[in-house]
């Protein structure tokens, strides 16, 4: 189990740097372009490792429906929308606002697809998580911080 936890923490430090290059790439050629550089890489570099692990396999895709591949658009959306804004918040506030939204379809999807209606200590989760976030966007807002030059 550990490691799975690991891994999990690995994921998302990779996801933050991620989201830092992107951003950067977003601020030369633009959000699309950016999230469209990100995906050819990525097709690249799963293609390389399918090969390397012998899994390249396409006969099961048509037994799936079309609804199925939908991860893939909204992965795109995802590296798009992220890579527009993540200049422009900052990486702790975009961050924890992404987070935010996941955990808000977390609840709701386990509530749709397993029924598991929320439970107080998930709302009381949620709600602390979208207090830190206020928190913090008050903590880095432009009035908070001293001026250093004085």
């Amino acid at each position: 189990m550990i490691a799975y936890v690991l891994l999990a923490i690995l994921n998302g430090l990779v996801i933050g740097t991620s989201r830092a290059i992107n951003g950067q790439l977003s601020t030369v050629r633009g959000p699309f372009r950016a999230s469209l550089w990100n995906h050819i890489v990525g097709v690249l570099f799963l293609t390389l490792v399918l090969l390397v692990i012998g899994e390249w396999k396409f006969a099961a895709a048509a037994e799936l429906p079309a609804s199925a591949y939908l991860g893939g658009f909204f992965g795109a959306l995802f590296v798009a929308v992220n890579s527009y804004v993540f200049p422009r918040l900052g990486a702790m506030n975009a961050m924890l606002l992404v987070i935010s939204g996941q955990m808000i379809s977390a609840v709701l999807l386990d509530y749709r697809n397993l029924n598991a209606a929320p439970t107080p200590a998930r709302c009381v989760g949620v709600v602390l998580v979208l207090v830190g976030v206020y928190l913090t966007r008050l903590s880095t807002s432009p009035g908070s911080r001293k001026d250093k030059a004085s």
